[in-house]
């Protein structure tokens, strides 16, 4: 068993950055001002199945974005963080308000602002097109970008760890009962 799937077991808590992760990293802006984000839907979908496991999902974000606690809102993701450069103090702050050690905690970021937080985590997580600088710090690496479903893959991961992704799934099969 590789020492991430090991480490995957103990985690009750998985804790997102947006920019890059939850989203593909790239901001547009509108002619009035507006700022837009794209969001991957599987990701979305990732994130329920993994709460409904029994596994909470929170967001620290350096940006403050009002498309954050809308898209966070939709997904039932109560613990959010904003407007936080120092997303490692976020992280412990959130977590000693949790009961939570943070060996029980993922994070999954994509560059430097997010490396300390993913060296303090019971589970360091990045995406395929993450830093590499902090992949090389960071315990699990998806195959997927950022906004493009490397959440789904993390989510699924965990779930996999914790033998619980075919329980996840199974509602989803059809069953022709009678």
């Amino acid at each position: 068993m590789s020492l991430a799937l090991e480490k995957a077991r103990r985690i009750r808590l998985l804790v997102l950055d947006v920019d890059g992760v939850l989203s593909d990293g790239r901001l547009y802006y509108g002619n009035v001002g507006e700022e837009l984000k794209a969001f991957y839907t599987p990701d979305g979908l990732g994130i329920k199945l993994l709460q409904a496991a029994g596994i909470e999902v929170a967001i620290i974000t350096g940006r403050r974005s009002s498309i954050v606690d809308r898209r966070a809102g939709e997904l039932g993701i109560e613990r959010i963080v904003q407007g936080r450069d120092d997303k490692l103090d976020a992280l412990k702050e959130m977590v000693a308000g949790m009961n939570l050690a943070l060996e029980q905690v993922a994070y999954m970021g994509d560059d430097l602002p997010d490396l300390g937080a993913i060296q303090a985590v019971g589970l360091g997580m990045t995406v395929a097109d993450g830093d590499d600088f902090v992949a090389s710090h960071a315990d699990w690496r998806s195959q997927r970008s950022g906004g493009m479903g490397a959440v789904r893959e993390a989510c699924e991961f965990i779930l996999d760890a914790q033998d619980l992704l075919e329980q996840a799934r199974q509602p989803f099969l059809y069953a022709d009962e009678p």
